[in-house]
């Protein structure tokens, strides 16, 4: 897969993510978690949110490398957890293609699996999500971008 599978971008600030984040754990409050396992390393944040949210703990990671910027390759599982997910909340920022959550699906046929984004390959993969996205959609997550100075138009306008 390469990036020319994507025709929109979506950019999350870091008050969106946040708010997402909370709209989701509004919907996960009655339920008790043993802990947090974050998909890193976009569910580390996400992860983090929802612990402070739902007064979680413990928390612990599944580490996969899958992309290489908005190129994904193959799997590489790094780090995963030797239980199957009984009670535990499993986080990721975004279901895709479903490669990586299939994987984890896996790992961790228990796990109550939950994203903030969705795009439709991925989504039957996940018990939970807030946002579905378009498949073609790169979605520009806060962490991965920085501020910078734009020149007004007029300073443009006059070279």
């Amino acid at each position: 897969m390469s990036t020319h599978r994507y025709h929109q971008h979506f950019t999350v600030s870091w008050d969106q993510l946040h708010r997402d984040v909370r709209e989701l754990c509004h919907r996960l409050i009655e339920r008790d978690f043993k802990g947090i396992i974050a998909i890193t390393r976009g569910g580390l944040i996400p992860a983090a949110l929802i612990a402070r949210e739902l007064d979680v703990r413990l928390i612990d990671t599944v580490c996969i490398k899958s992309y290489d910027h908005m190129d994904q390759g193959g799997l590489e599982v790094m780090k995963g957890v030797d239980h199957e997910g009984e009670g535990w909340l499993l986080v990721d920022d975004l279901v895709d293609t479903g490669r990586t959550a299939k994987a984890v699906r896996e790992m961790l046929p228990k796990a109550h699996f939950v994203t903030i984004y969705a795009k439709p390959e991925g989504k039957p993969l996940v018990d939970q999500y807030l946002t579905e996205v378009a498949q073609d959609c790169w979605i520009q997550f806060p962490w991965d971008m920085g501020v910078a100075y734009v020149e007004p138009l007029v300073d443009q306008a006059k070279r």
